[in-house]
């Protein structure tokens, strides 16, 4: 081996989605915080009381665990639904035999085999097991 290293796109380029992902995580975050700390200060103000930060961070932290958990769970559902309804087939995802069969046919056009005379493999075993030969 020449020990040579391939071609690696740059960080950036290769890391782009999860940047740009973290960058937007982390500005939202920032912002969620930068507001609620300033509705924070204000209703202590209105309530002729002081802003204190020990008081501030577990009323922010919760609010943003609670919005995690809420669109975790609408993630889950959406990722869980997405599977389940692949799995039984919604009437929008499922394909009709004949456009399956269209497919196919155009599959064999493409390969020069004659779709009215091409056996299938379960068509050929199942004549084999009753005695008939092809």
């Amino acid at each position: 081996m020449s020990g040579k290293r391939k071609n690696r796109p740059r960080f950036i380029t290769a890391y782009s989605f999860g940047i740009v992902t973290a960058v937007l995580f982390v500005s939202s975050w920032a912002g969620q915080f930068t507001f609620q700390a300033i509705e924070a200060r204000n209703d202590a103000a209105e309530h002729g009381t002081t802003f204190e930060w020990a008081q501030f961070f577990p009323m922010f932290l919760s609010a943003t665990f609670e919005n995690w958990q809420s669109e975790f769970l609408q993630l889950l559902w959406q990722a869980g639904g997405l599977a389940l309804f692949y799995f039984w087939g919604s009437s929008q995802s499922r394909e009709s035999d004949e456009r399956l069969e269209a497919k196919v046919d155009a599959l064999l056009h493409d390969r020069g085999i004659d779709p009215d005379q091409f056996t299938y493999q379960e068509q050929a075993a199942a004549r084999t097991h009753d005695g008939h030969s092809t």
